[in-house]
C-alpha cells in the first residue's frame, strides 16, 4: 500500500520539513497536487514509518502515484568527458541554496570546473549559478567563493517556513545546523532574548517566526551580514520582535536584560561567556553556548568552560544538555551546551 498526507497546499513546507525531519517521507514519489470538490490539496508521499496522522492530517492510502526517476550521479553524468582517474576525484556532495549550487571542487579538477558545473545546472535546472567553495578565512568567518557559471551569487534561501536573502560569496549558511535552528524555532516564548552573534537571523529569524518571543536584540559585527540581517527581518515579517544592532556583542549587549542568550559563534566564543552571563538578568537565565572542540574534549571542556566564568562572577550554574550538532573537522565536533545560570 503506498501512502500520503493530504494537506491544504499553505501548510505543504511545513508538513515536508516533519516528514524529512521524521525519516518517513518517501522520496520514490512525487509530491501531488489533487482536486475535487473540496477544493486544492497536496498529497505528500510517506512510507509506513509515519504512523496514523501526521500534524493533525491524517495518512491515506494514495490512489494515483507519480513516481520520481532516480537522478544520476554527477559522476555519472560526466563518464565520458573525464578520465577515469578525474572520475575518481569528482566530489561526491554539494549543497543548494535557494537557486545557486555550492560544491567543492579539487584543485586537481581545476581545468575541468565549468564542465562541472554545466553538468550540476543540467541536474539540477531550477537553479541559476554554480559556486566554488574554498572554506571560510578570517574571524568573521567568510566564505572564499567564486562563481563558476550562472547569473549572480544573491537568493532566498527558504527553510521551515522562514526566508533567508543572502549572497553565498560573503555570508556563510551551514544546512548542517539545521536540526539547531528548528530547535530555536521553539523556544523563546514571551521572553526577552539576545542573539550575540545573529549573523543574517540564522536563529533569531526562526525564533522570531514560530516563538513569538516579547523582544530579541540580534547583534552582528559583520556590516555585510547585518545588511541581510535586517532584509531578513523585514521578508519574515517580525521588525516587531528584532531590533537588530551592528557592533561587537562584548560592548552592545545590554547587562541585566535577558532571559536567554544565545551564542551561536564558534571559534573563540569562550571569550565571550562573561558578556554573555552579564547579560542575563540578574536572577538568571539560559545560555546556549556553541563550541568546536576535539571529540576527546567534548563531554568536559566546553561545561569547564560555563562554569569557570559563572564562578567567576558570583553565580551558580546548572548544564541541562551538551547537544551534538555536527562534525566540524576530522576529529572536532560543533556542539553546544543548554545551561540554566542562577544568582
Amino acid at each position: 500500500m503506498y501512502r500520503a498526507i493530504r494537506i491544504p497546499p499553505e501548510k505543504g513546507e511545513e508538513i515536508r520539513e516533519k516528514a524529512v525531519a521524521g525519516k518517513f517521507l518517501d522520496t520514490t514519489r512525487k509530491i501531488r497536487k489533487v482536486q475535487n470538490e473540496k477544493g486544492t490539496f497536496l498529497e505528500i508521499p510517506v512510507t509506513e514509518a509515519a504512523g496514523e496522522t501526521v500534524g493533525g492530517f491524517p495518512v491515506i492510502e494514495q490512489e494515483y502515484l507519480e513516481f520520481l526517476k532516480p537522478p544520476l550521479s554527477l559522476k555519472e553524468c560526466l563518464k565520458g568527458s573525464l578520465s577515469e582517474t578525474e572520475l575518481a576525484h569528482v566530489p561526491s556532495g554539494w549543497h543548494v541554496l535557494g537557486d545557486i549550487i555550492i560544491i567543492s571542487i579539487p584543485y586537481v579538477l581545476d581545468e575541468k570546473k565549468y564542465l562541472i558545473a554545466k553538468t550540476l545546472l543540467s541536474i539540477y535546472p531550477k537553479c541559476r549559478s554554480v559556486v566554488r567553495d574554498f572554506g571560510i578565512e578570517g574571524q568573521l568567518r567568510q566564505p572564499k567563493r567564486e562563481l563558476l557559471l550562472g547569473s549572480g551569487t544573491e537568493t532566498v534561501h527558504k527553510e521551515h517556513g522562514c526566508f533567508f536573502k543572502q549572497d553565498v560569496t560573503k555570508v556563510m549558511y551551514s544546512k548542517g545546523n539545521l536540526e539547531e535552528r528548528k530547535r530555536m524555532s521553539r523556544l523563546g516564548r514571551r521572553e526577552v532574548v539576545v542573539d550575540m552573534f545573529a549573523g543574517i537571523g540564522y536563529f533569531s529569524i526562526p525564533m522570531a517566526v514560530h516563538a513569538r518571543p516579547e523582544k530579541i536584540i540580534s547583534i552582528e559585527i559583520n556590516p555585510e551580514s547585518f545588511a541581510y540581517l535586517k532584509e531578513n527581518i523585514r521578508l519574515n515579517h517580525v521588525e516587531d520582535i528584532i531590533t537588530p544592532v551592528l557592533g561587537d556583542s562584548t560592548q552592545a549587549a545590554p547587562e541585566g536584560e535577558a532571559d536567554r542568550v544565545i551564542m551561536g559563534y564558534v571559534g573563540t566564543t569562550h571569550h565571550y561567556l562573561e558578556a554573555a552571563i552579564k547579560t542575563l538578568k540578574k536572577n538568571g537565565g539560559i545560555l546556549h553556548y556553541h563550541e568546536t572542540v576535539p571529540e576527546s574534549l567534548a563531554k568536559t571542556r566546553p561545561e569547564e568552560r560555563i562554569k569557570n566564568a559563572v564562578e567567576s562572577l558570583g553565580k551558580k550554574v546548572e548544564v541541562m544538555e551538551i547537544r551534538r550538532i555536527k562534525k566540524y573537522s576530522p576529529g572536532v565536533l560543533h556542539v553546544v551546551v543548554d545551561a540554566r545560570i542562577f544568582a
